[in-house]
């Protein structure tokens, strides 16, 4: 938004609030919500067993319709009567349950910024799941979810895929309306470096914790890799943090890995660490914080997962593991080396400056807007 404001589009955000990660916004300082208007809608999104069973009666998808919600609809619609867009952006495949309210209320065009494709991630889900039970829930949730997502790919006007391989796979569902790759983008000015900050040698992994994949990922990373690095050098540190951690990781503090749960500061704690390890190994899209420790010059060790989407290169600008073995090789690397965690995080930073600039990013998403309004 902070982009497109510079750019001189007239902005108005409509957001659902859920309850269990509700952010007040009231106490949003970003200037960038002094220049839009401003609409949120409070929602409870939380899983209901009752409600739940009922919809597998049902042609809906659960994942999708918790999001919907009569006042929140109503809402939109009084502010689609009073007001004529443009171009309206659905954000992610959790507002999609409002387009019906929107065609029917506005002649904008519309677009859809898929955040990642959704039903992937619940099926890479089911197949790690070994309680046969759940597995078969959560495979039966995939398919809905996919029948949903593939249903409504060819109702708007332009797709922006949020990475190439997301771009192909959209493709594949049997996508007839034009696309474009619109990458994640941050604000290169928020993220300052100060190395005089940092201490080596120290592991790092920063996420949401009540994300399903970020769990999974960390838990096979302290269970399989953690009790082998330990060892390798009596000041190594790994620190965990994140919003909404859950209580079992606080299990594993010891003297050499403290979970430290939310913190105030996410660039200031990337300030203070080395080495940023991401050991997904589910999920879909693209992951933000794996773009901003690259933006703080981070060396970042990942799995080809939690890489998936972004243009970089191993060994260049970013570490990839695939295994156990291959994590403990790539950090034994860099503390054995030093310069060799420097020099990526180096390159990192200008892989950023020349994919993910807010500017850049921004600037080409103007000219499509302007292309859908002239056609």
């Amino acid at each position: 938004m902070k982009g497109l404001l510079q750019l001189g589009a007239d902005i108005t955000l409509f957001s659902l609030n859920p309850a269990n990660s509700r952010i007040d916004i009231e106490e949003i300082t970003d200037p960038v919500f002094e220049k839009i208007k401003c609409h949120s809608c409070d929602l409870d999104t939380q899983v209901n067993v009752w409600s739940a069973f009922f919809n597998i009666f049902t042609n809906e998808s659960y994942n999708v319709s918790r999001y919907f919600d009569e006042e929140a609809a109503r809402t939109l619609e009084n502010i689609l009567r009073e007001n004529v867009f443009d171009v309206i952006q659905f954000e992610g495949l959790f507002v999609v349950p409002y387009l019906d309210i929107v065609k029917a209320n506005s002649n904008a065009k519309l677009i859809y910024r898929a955040h990642n494709i959704e039903f992937t991630m619940w099926e890479r889900r089911s197949h790690s799941e070994s309680f046969l039970v759940r597995r078969k829930y959560l495979a039966f949730l995939a398919q809905r979810l996919k029948a949903y997502e593939t249903e409504q790919i060819n109702r708007f006007h332009h797709i922006f895929a949020i990475s190439e391989p997301d771009r192909q796979s959209i493709l594949m569902f049997g996508c007839e309306i034009p696309m474009s790759v619109f990458p994640v983008a941050i604000d290169l000015e928020n993220y300052k470096i100060d190395s005089s900050k940092t201490s080596f040698p120290t592991l790092f992994h920063l996420g949401a914790m009540d994300w399903r994949p970020n769990q999974e990922g960390l838990e096979w990373f302290l269970d399989d890799i953690w009790p082998d690095i330990e060892k390798l050098n009596k000041d190594l540190r790994f620190y965990i943090a994140g919003k909404n951690m859950q209580k079992h990781f606080f299990e594993y503090d010891s003297d050499n890995l403290i979970v430290e749960g939310e913190v105030f500061d996410a660039v200031e704690f990337m300030n203070s660490k080395a080495i940023m390890i991401v050991p997904l190994i589910s999920g879909t899209g693209m992951r933000v914080k794996i773009i901003e420790g690259m933006a703080m010059k981070k060396c970042i060790i990942a799995t080809p997962t939690a890489a998936e989407g972004i243009n970089c290169r191993h060994g260049h600008d970013i570490l990839i593991a695939n295994s156990a073995d291959e994590f403990y090789r790539s950090i034994l690397q860099c503390i054995i080396n030093p310069k060799r965690w420097l020099e990526i995080g180096e390159n990192a930073r200008k892989t950023v400056e020349n994919e993910h600039g807010v500017h850049l990013v921004a600037g080409n998403m103007l000219k499509v807007y302007q292309e859908l309004i002239l056609n």
